[in-house]
């Protein structure tokens, strides 16, 4: 069973359309028209493994907020609808990550339940032009999106640039090992109430 998806999401604000491959190999297409996000998207993609076609043209004639917001939807949606039952998952996964002075932690449960959980804390308010605060804002949208119930935790850093990427990194990681087939359940829903769908 192939776990792929696409999404688009058009309003007045954004339009985007998503293409998503659980089992890939981590390569990346994305273009969103804000050039810090792209980054850290391909991070997600790399370190998930998860194959990820990313087209947005959103109101950035405003702020990157709607963008990046948006995209967090649709990558969330499209994450969920390749889950499918979730059948045979791992479901849980935490993951510490380091990267020179910044060290994050992400931990996923595959639930059907949306959560996030968020401890991080930034040094400045912008890096280049991209406001911090969307880091948060694009991470609450996924885990919506996704069904997920996500906890991040940055423990120490100084460079924002360098939280921001373990929080993406971190994630991307635990979402891989979390999405991944358990050979020991076979095509069981990891849950004792036979479903993840909330």
């Amino acid at each position: 069973m192939q776990r792929t998806a696409s999404i688009t999401r058009t309003t007045n604000e954004t339009d985007i359309a998503v293409e998503i491959s659980i089992d890939g190999t981590g390569t990346f297409d994305i273009h969103t028209g804000v050039g810090f996000f792209d980054h850290m998207l391909e991070q997600l993609s790399k370190h998930s493994l998860i194959d990820m076609k990313v087209k947005a043209k959103g109101d950035l004639h405003i702020d990157d907020h709607h963008t990046v917001e948006d995209c967090g939807w649709a990558l969330g949606q499209a994450l969920n609808e390749a889950l499918g039952e979730r059948r045979g998952i791992r479901r849980y996964a935490s993951q510490d990550l380091p990267m020179d002075e910044a060290k994050t932690s992400a931990s996923i449960d595959v639930s059907g339940r949306p959560f996030l959980v968020w401890h991080v804390d930034f040094p400045r308010e912008k890096i280049g032009t991209f406001d911090t605060e969307l880091v948060r804002e694009f991470f609450q949208a996924f885990a919506q999106g996704a069904r997920i119930t996500l906890h991040v935790k940055n423990h120490y850093g100084e460079n924002a640039h360098h939280i921001a990427e373990t929080c993406f990194k971190a994630v991307a990681r635990a979402l891989r090992a979390a999405c991944e087939s358990d050979p020991r359940t076979g095509d069981a829903v990891p849950s004792t109430k036979g479903t993840l769908s909330g």
